[in-house]
């Protein structure tokens, strides 16, 4: 496989091995005598906020990276962009070290973050991106050129000039992705990138954030707490819970893998009583519909759907996968 001067493959845009990172935290007893005590010997606590996680992502891809609160991920981005260092372990972004190449690495990445705004909040959103252009060290020429394209991409042609404390949330967060995208990152790191939004501005982002990577093939990192983000952007993902990668892979199998269900809307032309089946739950029911947990591992769909048919005349059937939300709760209680 093809490696660059980093070392990391060709191939790869990110490469974890083995990463571990600690935090030692002062220990206070409660009340005047605890600040009193602490002021002569100080206990600390060592807590590890990254332990010994490992993972690649290919160039090109959207990867979700999630976890509860407190499990790490913010930490290891951070790692990642080279604003922390880590304990021990390997790290090859874009084929340098965050730490070592900080500077140069910043030229490469992007970020963008729901609840820390890079847009400066008394001034038009124009202003952050002129101040951007000459951080970036961007040719005028080259910058004029990339904005109008982004600028036109995201739809902000007619919000440039007000005050970013004017803006909706939808249309700041459309104005920080530009920011972010100016100088042409390979990597963008997204950081709940939809949080607060509506349901119409969530799926507006979302489909900007696709369309960007289908056309500039930009490796997208992506955090968050809403599983529609997860499911509508990514094909894989990467849980993590204290610290540990606890899943790493397509969320179809993570589905398969964690809860073996299917649900069944079924819609009848007759009148719905009962249907007593080993490996199916009726979770609700009315006269002409009802909706089913089929278990697959007890009962195959087919085999579900031609006993049913047997039985009832059935007018529509919808068949979808478990939530994700479900299984990545299930998982979170396991590990």
């Amino acid at each position: 496989m093809e490696k660059n001067s980093g070392g990391a493959s060709m191939e790869n845009a990110i490469e974890l091995k083995n990463l571990v990172k600690k935090f030692k935290t002062k220990q206070k007893e409660a009340g005047l005598s605890g600040s009193f005590k602490s002021l002569f010997k100080s206990k600390y606590k060592e807590l590890t906020a990254v332990d010994n996680i490992s993972f690649n992502l290919k160039r090109g891809e959207v990867v979700g990276f999630i976890g509860p609160n407190g499990a790490g991920k913010s930490t290891t981005i951070k790692i990642l962009s080279g604003i922390l260092f880590p304990d021990s372990g390997k790290i090859n972004v874009l084929g340098m070290s965050p730490q070592k190449d900080r500077k140069k690495l910043a030229y490469k990445i992007g970020c963008v973050f729901g609840q820390k705004p890079q847009l400066w909040y008394h001034l038009p959103a124009i202003d952050t991106f002129n101040l951007f252009s000459k951080i970036y060290e961007l040719d005028d020429k080259e910058y004029k050129k990339r904005l109008d394209y982004l600028v036109k991409m995201f739809e902000v042609e007619d919000i440039l000039n007000t005050p970013v404390r004017k803006l909706s949330l939808g249309q700041r967060m459309r104005c920080e992705i530009v920011a972010s995208m100016l100088h042409k990152p390979e990597i963008l790191f997204l950081d709940e990138p939809t949080i607060g939004l509506d349901i119409v501005a969530k799926q507006k982002i979302r489909e900007l954030i696709l369309d960007l990577n289908k056309k500039e093939k930009v490796t997208i990192l992506l955090t968050s707490h809403d599983t529609q983000d997860i499911e509508h952007l990514c094909e894989r993902i990467i849980i993590i819970n204290h610290g540990r990668v606890v899943y790493d892979g397509s969320i179809e199998k993570l589905q398969k893998d964690y809860l073996n269900t299917k649900i069944v809307s079924v819609k009848f032309s007759s009148e719905f009583k009962e249907f007593n089946v080993e490996g199916i739950k009726i979770i609700s029911s009315n006269k002409y519909s009802a909706e089913f947990e089929v278990y697959t591992d007890k009962i195959s769909i087919q085999k579900f759907i031609d006993s049913l048919i047997k039985k009832y005349a059935i007018l529509d059937i919808t068949i979808s996968g478990t939530p994700i939300e479900e299984v990545i709760t299930k998982i979170y209680g396991e590990k």
